[in-house]
């Protein structure tokens, strides 16, 4: 029974399996079929983003897609190509490969599986926690940097000439300096059919756009012979599933594809639980991060074996699962057999697709990805974070995408420390309200009680922030209208007390003590209090003067200071 209900929480797809209301079959096959018809050409076109031929996305879309669907806790999560992850594996796969094709496609292969084994790994060990890692505006900062280069890289063959790789800077100004070779046919279309896109997406949005453009382009290049006239076309597309390979590595190119798969790894899964989430709220139930994370493991190994790329969850095809009616991930797995019946049986058509079409994809992707309302919004609320999207986004569009995860993960970081080295504090009063009294900031109408300074600090007494608390607490005592005789700490807000606060507490003690203050400690809980008793401060401070809550310590207080008492 045990292991039938570990299995069953580790491989949620059985309870889909077994326990499917075949009332929700009809809803699930529309939702299917609308999200094959966006996945389809969607997966081609960050196929092309990423490097690869045509094919490889259609290969990246139906196994991961199906392993998610039994290993992951979404009902509507959609896992395929996405444009974070496919600039990632550009980015670390293109300077190793050297223009060789071969090697680009065995070292993908290898980046796909180094990425999966690191999630099934982060997944085990409880890891999911790196969803919250990121902060909002630092992955909003990034994914908008993401866009924009997005769409710098596809200028080129929206103008129907080859651009030389480079940042979103360079790339720009080539194509400027380079618009008296564009090839009227191909930005003539490239641009109609973006516009279509758009148009479609903003009054029709159940219509899947990208399979519309993809048609429409096949159909105009075919019938006008437009290949013969120097429209760039998608060309053959081998028919079939790829037999499974074993990749060769050197040993040299192994810490590269490493430290490209943590940042896959990082971005992909943050990006994806935003997604995952989002649903959730939406359709009332909740995610499991830790199962989440090993599922899109598994994915992408399903992907490695497939020859495909590294995948992500999918905006785009999510939102086409859940608005087309989409109730479980049976909606994902008939998606990925219609899209196998196409690679099969159906990709001759796709010969004829103008690579102008999947430009224009690209470009309205991009477009959708990037959040100007968000931006907007972390303006108004926190310039500070405003800024640190900013920075994201820039360091992605000049220094390159690899170097944006590490901009990323320093701006999550320094934003962390910053928060935790300068927290908030607080000198408190008393204030009445419902026939209680309770402890309030000046703002919030607390009076103080003469004598006795209450101060709050937010934040774990930690190294890198003891020097601070000291300083505050001088700070706000040399500040005070009347020298307190008595310093009430309310740690409440002090989690935790490592070794550094401890003799940053029982300094600050011994100073305080010598200006004739007494110090003493209300409501000191779990490991605050374990590192106060353990390092002998409980001791010195004295039982008298550690209370159970902050009235008890300030009544005690008010009482000492009428009876004289020092």
């Amino acid at each position: 029974m045990a292991t039938s209900s570990t299995i069953a929480r580790w491989l949620p797809g059985i309870d889909l399996v077994r326990n499917y209301r075949r009332e929700l079959f009809p809803n699930d096959v529309v939702a299917g079929l609308s999200v094959a018809a966006v996945a389809l050409p969607i997966g081609i076109a960050y196929a092309q983003l990423a490097g690869f031929p045509p094919v490889v996305g259609i290969y990246s879309c139906i196994l991961p897609a199906v392993a998610y669907a039994m290993f992951g806790s979404s009902r509507q999560l959609v896992v395929n190509p996405d444009a974070a992850a496919c600039a990632i594996v550009a980015a670390t796969v293109a300077p190793l490969a050297a223009g060789n094709a071969i090697r680009y496609t065995e070292l993908s292969i290898v980046l796909t599986f180094f990425t999966g084994v690191l999630c099934i790994a982060g997944g085990l060990l409880g890891f999911g926690v790196i969803a919250n890692f990121l902060s909002r505006p630092i992955l909003t900062g990034y994914l908008n940097g993401i866009a924009l280069t997005i769409i710098a890289g596809q200028l080129g063959a929206l103008f129907g000439f080859k651009v030389s790789p480079g940042g979103f800077f360079h790339t720009v100004v080539e194509t400027v300096s380079r618009l008296n070779e564009t090839h009227i046919a191909t930005i003539s279309m490239g641009l109609a059919l973006l516009v279509l896109i758009l148009l479609l997406k903003h009054f029709v949005p159940r219509i899947p756009s990208p399979l519309v453009a993809a048609v429409l382009g096949c159909a105009v290049v075919f019938a006008l012979g437009l290949n013969a006239k120097g429209v760039s076309v998608v060309g053959a597309v081998p028919a079939g599933f790829p037999a499974p390979t074993i990749p060769s590595v050197n040993r040299s190119e192994i810490w590269p594809l490493l430290f490209g798969a943590i940042g896959i790894a990082l971005v992909s899964f943050c990006s994806m639980m935003t997604t995952a989430r989002g649903f959730a709220a939406k359709n009332g139930y909740r995610i499991n991060v830790n199962q989440d994370l090993f599922a899109l493991g598994i994915s992408d190994l399903a992907s490695a074996f497939s020859r495909g790329f590294v995948v992500s969850g999918a905006d785009s095809r999510t939102a086409v699962a859940d608005s087309s009616g989409g109730k479980t991930q049976m909606a994902t797995i008939i998606a990925a057999f219609v899209m196998a019946i196409v690679l099969l049986f159906l990709t001759e058509p796709l010969a004829y697709v103008p690579t102008a079409a999947f430009a224009a994809i690209l470009i309205s992707s991009a477009l959708g990805l990037f959040d100007w309302a968000s931006l907007r919004h972390y303006f108004r609320l926190s310039k500070p974070e405003f800024r640190q999207s900013l920075a994201a986004m820039l360091g992605v569009m000049t220094l390159g995408v690899l170097q944006g995860v590490l901009i990323a993960v320093a701006l999550a970081m320094l934003n962390l420390l910053r928060h935790a080295s300068n927290p908030r504090d607080a000198i408190l009063g008393f204030v009445n309200g419902d026939g209680e009294t309770h402890t309030a900031t000046f703002e919030e109408g607390g009076k103080t009680i003469d004598g006795v300074l209450i101060y709050r600090f937010e934040a774990s007494l930690v190294f890198f922030n003891a020097d601070y608390f000291t300083e505050r607490v001088h700070t706000v005592i040399s500040n005070a209208e009347s020298k307190p005789r008595r310093f009430l700490f309310d740690a409440e807000s002090v989690p935790l007390l490592d070794v550094s606060g401890a003799y940053a507490l029982d300094a600050l003690r011994s100073e305080l003590a010598e200006k004739g203050i007494v110090l003493g400690i209300a409501r000191a809980r779990g490991l605050f209090r374990m590192m106060l008793e353990s390092a002998g401060v409980a001791e010195r401070i004295g039982s008298e003067n550690l209370f159970h809550t902050v009235r008890a310590g300030a009544a005690a207080y008010e009482l000492a200071g009428r009876n004289g008492n020092k």
